[in-house]
């Protein structure tokens, strides 16, 4: 997998997020986060595990930035369809705002990274999200705290863009030492319907 690309969303939220947070750092970053690489639209799997890694020694600051570019990447997402897409969506009934959130949510997944996958499984009022080959995710030695906010935090943006607030939190992560990674969705307002796993 050396030849994995990283896809932009992730690379320009990043960059966002670390000159919002540490803008001190911002130029460090951009060692790896650079110009070019948002201009060609990805970022190469070793440049992003760097990034990662730097960041995770960053300390509390780590969680704020991952959190920062995962609003961003759902902004951006819903951003990046159609006017008439975003119309239409935002005019369903709750639950299927809902529905569509998530399911982007599980296609923003593979765009960051296609080896990437995320399982949705509704339920009343609330959602389960496996996430399988998190990026985040994959250090060598686990630690106390979860690394893959910002899955949850993306998911979140992604609901809140549909009018479908919602509390996302990460139930399990392989960061630090699960077996995988989980997120929990409890939405505030329309119930999720009653459905079976899908996959992106």
């Amino acid at each position: 997998m050396t030849n994995a690309r990283i896809g932009r969303v992730l690379v320009a939220s990043l960059h966002q997020a670390i000159g919002d947070l540490l803008p001190t750092r911002l130029e460090f970053y951009e060692n790896w986060l650079s110009a070019g690489g948002l201009k060609t639209g990805s970022m190469s799997l070793a440049a992003t595990t760097a990034v990662l890694s730097f960041l995770r020694g960053e300390g509390p600051a780590y969680a704020a930035v991952m959190a920062r570019a995962g609003e961003y990447a759902g902004t951006w997402t819903v951003e990046g369809l159609s006017g008439l897409k975003r119309r239409v969506t935002r005019a369903l009934p709750g639950s299927l705002r809902a529905r569509a959130a998530l399911r982007l949510g599980r296609a923003l997944v593979r765009r960051i990274y296609r080896p990437s996958r995320a399982i949705t499984r509704y339920r009343r009022r609330a959602a389960t999200v496996e996430l399988r080959g998190s990026l985040f995710c994959d250090v060598r030695q686990a630690g106390q705290l979860p690394l893959c906010g910002f899955y949850a935090a993306a998911f979140a943006s992604l609901l809140e863009q549909f009018g479908v607030p919602a509390d996302v939190r990460v139930d399990a992560c392989r960061g630090a030492g699960a077996e995988g990674c989980s997120l929990s969705v409890v939405v505030r307002g329309p119930a999720l319907e009653d459905g079976t796993a899908a996959a992106a």
